[in-house]
């Protein structure tokens, strides 16, 4: 018998493939838990795997290293880690005599996933585990799979929760979240950048009042456990979110946050108003806590994150310098520089990394398009100390390195770029690239 002690914990393996999990609870008491593990060999003695000598490309803070766990799986998007440390990754796009998920299993303990098992029709960006099942998305609809303990794939079909979502080809990929109940999240990107008539047209007005936002723009709440629900069935709970990507619960203050892309075009759209290199600085990518009932401005407004500030947009008689009606919408808990384009929102509540990192937000910045003459930017992960669900002090760059050289004028020529995050039981933090499909697992040696 295999035995592991950490502060926390007690764990011993038997040679039977039965976890025994002796936990120290926050009054002193040891609670246990017995998980059955078909089919996983015995952990190694040491949890923490051996890192690459070059980080597989990333720089990260001191004190902190990374492994490429699996490479070239394809166009990777959004990661999901089980409670046995197992890995699951959706993809945009694959061959599709794969599927569109993988499960990736360590059977030795090195930290590599040797076991790749495909599975599932149909591609798109979103993938949690929430209870006894796998949940993923698709353009235009959310699906589970029911995943027995122990188990790397799933036996069943899958059972569509949601359908009928909006789908327009434009900002289409349907990222989600779950709460503590019942409840599921669900962004509805808005297909438009500012809610004109005919879209992205020179010199023409928004549509006042936007009618995009009846249906799009904004996070929909359902329940996560009821099936043939469709789009009408939802409960619009918050709007004025042109694309909500970055989507997540915090569990520490019980509530959802979002960091939506921000607009784009400003010069495009509107030269006589705005220079390629104004477009390229002022539009904020906007970190916000969700509310019921809230709504965070757009199309009508952006923040400015020169001018610190919320203006009106040109499309409704913005000039870029006035406030007009954006002073009712609130500010961003964190105002990132605009066009890095965020895709992931991650809160760390584990105990792996330093104290400072509790409760605090990782955001996956995937880089953007729109940032020309200047360099593209983004590419990166940040981080967001937090406490009490609002910030303590200025987002930092946590890990950076996804281009593969210094600067890039395009986004086709970066080596990598993150799309998604998690967490892994004993306090890792996975990384998935789009380009190539390479996940990273971030670790914390001291």
């Amino acid at each position: 018998m295999n035995v592991r002690l950490s502060s926390m914990s007690l764990v011993l393996y038997g040679g039977a493939g039965v976890a025994l999990a002796v936990m120290l609870g926050g009054d002193g008491r040891l609670a246990a838990a017995v998980e059955t593990r078909t089919g996983v060999q015995d952990p190694p003695a040491t949890s923490l795997p051996k890192c690459d000598p070059d980080n597989g490309g990333l720089k990260l803070p001191d004190g902190f290293c990374a492994l490429v766990v699996a490479d070239n799986l394809g166009r990777a998007r959004y990661l999901a880690v089980s409670s046995t440390g197992d890995i699951y990754v959706r993809f945009r796009e694959s061959d599709e005599a794969k599927g569109g998920v993988v499960a990736l299993r360590d059977t030795d303990g090195d930290g590599r996933a040797d076991d790749q098992q495909w599975f599932g029709k149909g591609f798109g960006t979103g993938i949690r585990l929430h209870g006894e099942y796998l949940y993923v998305s698709t353009n235009d609809s959310v699906m589970r799979y029911r995943l027995p303990k122990g188990q790397l794939t799933p036996t069943g079909e899958a059972e569509t929760i949601v359908s009928g979502l909006v789908n327009r080809k434009q900002h289409e990929a349907k990222s989600f979240t779950f709460d503590e109940s019942a409840n599921m999240y669900v962004d509805i990107g808005a297909p438009s950048n500012a809610c004109q008539p005919k879209d992205r047209t020179p010199e023409v007005p928004g549509e006042r009042p936007c009618a995009l936002l009846e249906e799009a723009g904004g996070v929909w709440r359902f329940s996560a456990d009821r099936g043939g629900q469709t789009q009408e069935d939802g409960h619009r709970y918050s709007t004025g979110l042109r694309n909500a990507l970055a989507l997540s619960w915090n569990p520490e203050v019980k509530a959802v946050y979002a960091v939506p892309h921000g607009r784009d075009s400003l010069d495009m759209l509107w030269p006589k108003l705005f220079t390629a290199e104004q477009n390229a600085e002022r539009t904020s990518e906007e970190f916000h806590r969700l509310e019921d009932g809230g709504d965070f401005g757009w199309p009508y407004c952006f923040y400015d994150v020169v001018e610190n500030r919320r203006v009106l947009a040109p499309e409704y008689g913005g000039d870029g310098k006035e406030v007009g009606e954006c002073d009712k919408y609130p500010a961003p808990l964190v105002p990132f520089p605009a066009h890095w384009g965020p895709n992931d929102l991650l809160f760390y509540t584990n105990s792996q990394f330093p104290d400072q990192y509790r409760n605090g937000a990782f955001v996956a910045f995937h880089g953007s398009w729109n940032r020309a003459p200047l360099p593209q930017a983004g590419y990166l992960v940040a981080f967001v100390p937090m406490k009490d669900g609002k910030p303590t002090a200025k987002f930092e760059v946590f890990a950076e390195g996804f281009m593969g050289k210094s600067e890039i004028q395009s986004a086709g020529d970066a080596n990598h770029r993150p799309t998604g995050l998690a967490v892994g039981p004993d306090g890792s933090l996975y990384i998935a690239d789009s380009v190539k499909g390479r996940i990273w697992r971030v670790v914390y040696t001291g």
